[in-house]
């Protein structure tokens, strides 16, 4: 695990709120349209990758969803959603990791991420992520990253932009693209990011 990038996003949840980040979103509408354009059923296992303190895993629950995982490299992120989330948290496997060091023990039909994917910035990083993405998603991935109209930094760390072919390009050993948009995501702050989300299928 890179233990650098470990203790960056422990400082960032120890010491800021959801109102003081930029990638607070209340609902994350484009995620779960696309969880529930798949029309998998309910007891789908679906893993939220750099889940953070996300709202998605309140939406997951509220929609009924029953298999839900929670990935993040922060304990203190995880902390902070289960605080959050009270009893509803025994529902849910949570579990730190640095995406590019998780070593899955079973297959996910969804695998959702939102903003993890671009903090990958060499070849390495995005060839252990691929490695364990094809290895652990049975049905579907879905990926939020800036686009090229998007920030170059977040959180203070360098990030990599995308545009739709970039991205398919990423992804197409072991996966086909369904649909991709753009989203000019509102901060806290009132300023605008804009993300390009993708859906896949596993080939």
């Amino acid at each position: 695990m890179n233990l650098d990038r470990t203790k960056h996003w422990e400082a960032v949840y120890e010491t800021e709120n959801p109102d003081q980040v930029s990638w607070t979103q209340k609902i994350p509408k484009i995620s779960l349209e696309f969880i529930q354009s798949f029309g998998l059923e309910k007891t789908a296992k679906i893993i939220d990758i750099g889940g953070g303190d996300s709202k998605l895993v309140d939406c997951l629950l509220a929609e009924g969803y029953e298999n839900i995982t929670v990935l993040d490299i922060s304990a203190k992120a995880i902390e902070k959603v289960q605080n959050r989330l009270g009893e509803k948290a025994k529902k849910i496997n949570w579990i730190v990791s640095d995406i590019t060091a998780f070593i899955p023990n079973t297959t996910y039909e969804i695998w959702d991420d939102r903003a993890t994917f671009h903090f990958l910035t060499t070849p390495d990083q995005i060839k252990k992520y691929m490695n364990i993405a094809r290895n652990a998603v049975s049905r579907f991935l879905t990926i939020g990253t800036f686009s090229k109209e998007g920030p170059k930094k977040c959180s203070g760390l360098e990030i990599k932009q995308y545009d739709e072919q970039e991205l398919i390009s990423e992804f197409e050993n072991g996966f086909e693209k369904l649909k991709c948009e753009q989203e000019g995501h509102l901060t806290p702050f009132g300023t605008t990011q804009n993300f390009l989300f993708c859906s896949f299928i596993k080939k």
